[in-house]
């Protein structure tokens, strides 16, 4: 019998700085995932990442995931996912929200019937969270993107 856990993924947030830039080299026509081509053995451009990954300065955080409940979406421990606080949630979003005192890191569901909400998981062994009037519940924000170190 399989056991359902409870547990959700926690974030250490981190406050964004993009008052200095790091341009890195950047092969402007794309990096080929089949056979390579002679014609892309140089870099032609340079690419900011702050500028690339960050539309809201102010309102953007950065926040290392603890947990495995979102590894379904591409989403590991020790990932650092990019939330940017100005954009509104949409149904389908994954979100950082605040839940009764937690951060979790969940796709953000609305109910059909209006009532509720639900916070899904991407992992089997977690249960969705429904969340009600009675919780005390905050969108704190949209995740825009992920970063992943391969080598660690």
């Amino acid at each position: 019998m399989e056991t359902t856990v409870v547990e959700e993924v926690k974030l250490h947030l981190y406050r964004v700085d993009t008052s200095s830039s790091a341009p890195l080299p950047y092969a402007d026509g794309g990096i080929r995932a089949g056979f390579p081509s002679p014609a892309q053995d140089y870099l032609s451009e340079s690419i900011d990442l702050n500028r690339e990954l960050i539309h809201h300065h102010e309102t953007t955080f950065y926040a290392r995931v603890v947990g495995d409940s979102m590894q379904g979406a591409g989403i590991f421990e020790g990932d650092i996912v990019i939330i940017d606080k100005a954009l509104d949630a949409k149904d389908g979003d994954l979100i950082a929200a605040y839940v009764d005192g937690e951060f979790t890191l969940k796709r953000f569901k609305l109910d059909e019937t209006g009532r509720c909400a639900w916070l899904i998981p991407a992992n089997p062994r977690y249960r969705p969270i429904k969340v009600t009037a009675e919780n005390d519940f905050m969108v704190w924000g949209v995740v825009t993107g992920v970063v992943r170190k391969l080598h660690r």
